[in-house]
């Protein structure tokens, strides 16, 4: 079993809600989502937000807006729905439970082992 096959696995499983809470304060263009992901040291390709972000948008969570750009093209920018900020506060307290549990795990494996 390859290391960086679970670890993909793992950024996959949150960068959906990694998206939502980016979106949470305010809209913004795919290259600003990537930069904040960037930033965060969540390497993340283009070529995987743009279905993600689709497939968000069909369920209710985000809509768009196109808006124009001074540098370039019209920009389209996201944000959440009344939808995706439910969904989000829900994925929160999940978030919150789940980092407990593991915490708890692995902390009592740490100990126990040692």
């Amino acid at each position: 079993m390859k290391i960086e096959n679970t670890k993909a696995q793992m950024r996959k499983g949150v960068l959906e809600y990694c998206i939502l809470s980016i979106l949470k304060d305010k809209d913004a263009y795919v290259a600003e989502i990537l930069d904040t992901l960037k930033d965060a040291k969540m390497l993340v390709v283009e070529g995987t937000i743009y279905p993600l972000l689709t497939r968000l948008k069909n369920a209710g969570l985000l809509s768009y807006r196109w808006e124009e750009s001074t540098s370039g093209p019209p920009r389209k920018y996201y944000g959440l729905t009344e939808t995706g900020q439910l969904f989000l506060k829900e994925l929160n307290t999940t978030w919150n439970n789940l980092q407990n549990a593991v915490s708890l795990v692995t902390r009592q494996k740490s100990t126990t082992n040692e």
